[in-house]
């Protein structure tokens, strides 16, 4: 049961949204609007959102690009984490971060088995931290997206839950690049 201190305040994150296809344009953006809306109902900020194509290059550049603007907190992308031959936003994400969050992808196939049993086998879901920022990437469909942000990511970007959070930590995510 998630615990919250109701003393501290909710402290709003900037997000920026991707998703990853080739078919998709933002009018048919099942999985970005599940996001989006999540991520605005819980208090949040989206910070930007665009559609890119299953390119490595492409997905891990724009990921750099906003892991160095200052005005965003967190990305995620929906899309690419699949098993097939164009399903390369894993790898991209991988290019980009410093350090991997190896359990988000645990927790999130525990969060999948619950609701689509062997079948989560297939997610290549995973959670990383580059430049201060953190990084996931979910799968492409509106459910994988609602049960990461319900069951994860609403927890872990509110300030407030407990025992520990991921908002707590940003001050101290780029401390190894300080120079002493």
């Amino acid at each position: 049961m998630p615990r919250f201190d109701e003393t501290k305040e909710f402290v709003p994150v900037r997000i920026a949204v991707m998703t990853v296809s080739d078919t998709r344009a933002l009018d048919q953006d099942k999985s970005g609007d599940t996001l989006v809306g999540r991520i605005e109902k819980a208090g949040h900020i989206v910070a930007d959102r665009l559609i890119l194509r299953d390119e490595r290059d492409q997905i891990a550049e724009q990921l750099r690009t906003w892991c160095a603007n200052p005005d965003i907190d967190v990305i995620i992308t929906t899309g690419g984490t699949g098993l097939t031959g164009r399903d390369v936003t894993v790898e991209a994400h991988r290019d980009v971060y410093e350090k991997e969050i190896e359990a988000f992808s645990t927790v999130f196939t525990t969060v999948s088995m619950n609701k689509i049993g062997t079948s989560a086998v297939q997610s290549r879901a995973t959670g990383g931290v580059a430049q201060g920022t953190y990084l996931f990437a979910l799968p492409g469909s509106p459910g994988a997206c609602k049960d990461a942000w319900d069951e994860i990511l609403a927890y872990q970007l509110d300030y407030r839950h407990l025992p520990c959070n991921f908002v707590e930590i940003f001050p101290r995510l780029d401390e190894h690049l300080r120079r002493k």
